[in-house]
């Protein structure tokens, strides 16, 4: 899975914590790793603040809206957990754009959930789950690969591995550019 793709130290920024549950298993898990949660609003914050509380290797979580927030800070890896598919189209995008903005070169981003590879599902569960979604949002919905690279290139953002995972999803990790010019 992911922890043997995570950097040996440094800072981890988790886009989207929603529960705090990632961050608290990948923290309790990584000990020499240090994690960042993050969520859109200060009250979600806060919520998450009082969930990590006690975790050593948590830092207080920061207010991260990517359609909006430009961190002024570097990470040696970003990690976001089903967000793409239940966030506006743009939301991909902003979420490549901070993670671009944010990474080391040669750090990673980690993107985790369901994705269509060349248009296709790759599940029926996914159809019907993407039905579900479109019902919610019509600007929702289970994203291509090939699109979310179209988002990440000009963020210096290049997908090196698709992991397959349970239930038909995949974690992907996209490489931030060698290059110390800022995309």
């Amino acid at each position: 899975g992911l922890a043997p793709r995570l950097p040996l130290t440094g800072r981890v920024l988790e886009i989207a914590s929603g529960t705090g549950q990632h961050c608290a298993h990948f923290a309790r898990s990584l000990p020499d790793l240090t994690f960042v949660p993050s969520d859109r609003t200060p009250e979600d914050c806060a919520a998450l603040a009082s969930r990590l509380a006690g975790i050593p290797n948590v830092e207080p979580p920061l207010v991260v809206d990517v359609l909006q927030t430009e961190l002024g800070q570097r990470f040696d890896a970003v990690y976001c957990a089903n967000m793409i598919h239940i966030a506006p189209r743009a939301a991909s995008a902003g979420l490549m754009r901070v993670a671009g903005y944010a990474l080391a070169p040669g750090a990673r981003l980690f993107t985790y959930g369901p994705y269509r590879i060349g248009g296709l599902h790759t599940a029926p569960s996914n159809e019907a789950f993407e039905g579900w979604l479109l019902a919610k949002d019509p600007d929702f919905g289970v994203r291509d690969i090939g699109w979310l690279e179209q988002q990440a290139a000009p963020f210096g953002l290049e997908l090196v591995e698709r992991i397959p995972m349970p239930a038909n999803n995949f974690v992907l990790v996209w490489k931030r550019s060698e290059s110390t010019n800022r995309p």
